[in-house]
C-alpha cells in the first residue's frame, strides 16, 4: 500500500549541548526517583563493566547479537528505506541506534529513546539516549536528564515527557521519550539487569585479574618478612634504610614486610617467605566466577568466546546460537522493535510491518555458493527447484546488512 502522506524523516542535527534534547529547565522542586540508594547505580554498573572482561564481552556480544545485521523492508515504502539509513540528524542508521538500545539494556537493564517531531509530523528523529543521565520524574510521566549526577545541578538538567506524550520545545519541536525496562518485582521505576545475580562473581573475576596483575608487577617475588641487621643513628636513617631495601628488594611494596633491629652480634639478615599454596585455589575461584558470570547473563560459552582454547567447534556454536536466538535475541528485538513500529506508524504513517531484523549466525555450517532451495532441503525444511524466490545463491542473500524486498 502506497503511502501519500509526505513526511520528511530526520531533519534534527547535531547540537553542542550535553543533549540533544531540549526540554524544560528542570527546576529545584522538580523530585526523581533514585536509582539505587544514592542514585549512582548506573554508575557502578558501569564501573564494573570496565574491570570484569568476561562481563563486559557478554555485554558487547549480546548487544550485536540483538541489533542483528541490518533489516529487510518492503521498498515500495521508500520512506521506510529512507529512515532505515538515517534515524535522525547525526547520521545514525537505526541499526546504530538499536545497538546502543540493545547495550544499554543488557548493561543497566533500561533504555532510552528519544522521539523528535513536530505539530505537522513533517519529520520524524529517534536519538538514543545515554541511561546513565536519565531519571525517572516522581509524577512518573516525566524522564530527567544530566549529565552528572553525582553533582546535580537543576538548573542544567531537562526533563521529556513519556511518550506517546509530546511536549513543545524552545525550538519548535515535540519531544518525548521511550523508557525500556527490565521488569523486576519490587522495582516500579527502573529495571533490574538479568545478571543482577551475578554482581558478586563479576567482582570476583575482576579481583583474580588483578590479584594476577599485582603478582606480574611483582615479577612473581614471595611475599614475606625481611629482617635486616644493623644500627641506624636516628629515625631518619633508619626510615631510608627500610626505603633503599624496598627498592632492592620489594618489587611491589606492600609485598614484602621489613624490619630493621640494631644486633651486637654477626650480621643475621635474612628474609622469610610466606609459603602459599593457594595459586590453584585462585584459579578454580576465577574459572567458577567466570562460568558464573555466564549463567547469570543467561547466555552461552561458546557465544563469549570461553571455549576457543579447546578448538573451535562450529556445531556447538550454531546449537548454542539457536538457542540464543529464540530464548533470549527474538525477544529483545521484539522489545526494542515494538515502540519504535508504533511510532513510525502513529507518528509519521508509515506502514513498517515489512520492516525485519537480519539475524545472521556467527558462522555459517553452509557453503555461500547453495542455493536457497538446496539450502532449505539441507534443513530438511519444505523446498521448491522451480520457485524464483529459492533461485538465489546465499552468497547473493548475506551481501548487504540492508536489503529492499520487492
Amino acid at each position: 500500500m502506497e503511502n501519500n502522506k509526505k513526511t520528511q524523516i530526520t531533519t534534527v542535527g547535531n547540537r553542542v549541548d550535553p543533549y540533544i534534547a531540549l526540554g524544560r529547565p528542570c527546576s529545584e522542586n522538580d523530585k526523581f526517583w533514585r536509582w539505587g540508594d544514592d542514585n549512582l547505580f548506573p554508575s557502578a554498573l558501569a564501573l564494573m563493566s570496565r574491570r570484569s572482561a568476561t562481563h563486559r564481552r557478554i555485554i558487547n556480544d549480546k548487544a550485536d547479537y540483538i541489533s542483528g545485521k541490518g533489516f529487510t523492508f518492503n521498498s515500495e515504502v521508500p520512506l521506510l528505506g529512507e529512515f532505515v539509513n538515517s534515524v535522525n540528524g547525526n547520521g545514525e542508521s537505526l541499526r546504530q541506534v538499536l545497538n546502543k538500545l540493545a547495550f544499554d539494556k543488557s548493561l543497566f537493564g533500561n533504555a532510552f529513546l528519544e522521539v523528535v517531531t513536530n505539530a505537522e509530523r513533517s519529520f520524524l528523529a529517534l536519538f538514543h539516549q545515554d541511561a546513565s543521565h536519565c531519571r525517572v520524574a516522581k509524577d512518573n510521566q516525566h524522564i530527567v536528564m544530566h549529565h552528572n549526577w553525582s553533582r546535580f545541578d537543576a538548573d542544567s538538567a531537562v526533563t521529556l515527557p513519556l511518550y506517546p506524550l509530546f511536549e513543545e520545545q524552545a525550538d519548535g519541536t515535540l519531544r518525548a521519550m521511550i523508557h525500556y525496562k527490565d521488569y523486576e518485582p519490587m522495582f516500579d521505576h527502573y529495571g533490574v539487569p538479568p545478571y543482577i545475580a551475578g554482581l558478586n562473581v563479576s567482582a570476583i573475576a575482576y579481583k583474580t585479574d588483578k590479584w594476577n596483575i599485582s603478582r606480574l608487577d611483582n615479577s612473581f617475588q614471595l611475599s614475606g618478612v625481611m629482617i635486616l641487621d644493623g644500627a641506624a643513628d636516628d629515625e631518619q636513617q633508619a626510615e631510608r634504610i627500610v626505603r633503599c631495601a624496598e627498592q632492592k628488594f620489594g618489587g611491589n611494596p606492600g609485598q614484602v614486610m621489613f624490619v630493621v633491629r640494631n644486633s651486637p652480634e654477626d650480621d643475621n639478615s635474612r628474609f622469610i617467605p610466606f609459603a602459599a599454596q593457594s595459586d590453584g585455589d585462585w584459579k578454580q575461584l576465577h574459572d567458577q566466577a567466570t562460568s558464573d558470570i555466564v549463567v547469570a547473563h543467561s547466555w552461552f560459552r561458546s557465544l563469549s568466546g570461553l571455549d576457543y582454547s579447546s578448538g573451535f567447534n562450529s556445531e556447538r556454536i550454531l546449537h548454542e546460537y539457536e538457542i540464543a536466538l529464540n530464548t533470549v535475541i527474538l525477544a529483545e528485538q521484539a522489545e526494542l522493535m515494538e515502540p519504535i513500529l508504533s511510532v513510525l506508524r502513529d507518528v509519521a504513517g508509515i506502514d513498517s510491518s515489512s520492516l525485519q531484523i537480519i539475524n545472521r549466525p556467527p558462522t555459517r555450517s553452509k557453503p555461500i555458493y547453495m542455493k536457497v532451495w538446496e539450502a532449505r532441503k539441507a534443513d530438511g525444511l519444505d523446498y521448491d527447484p522451480e520457485d524464483e524466490s529459492q533461485q538465489y545463491y546465499l552468497a547473493q542473500i548475506t551481501k548487504y546488512n540492508i536489503t529492499s524486498i520487492d
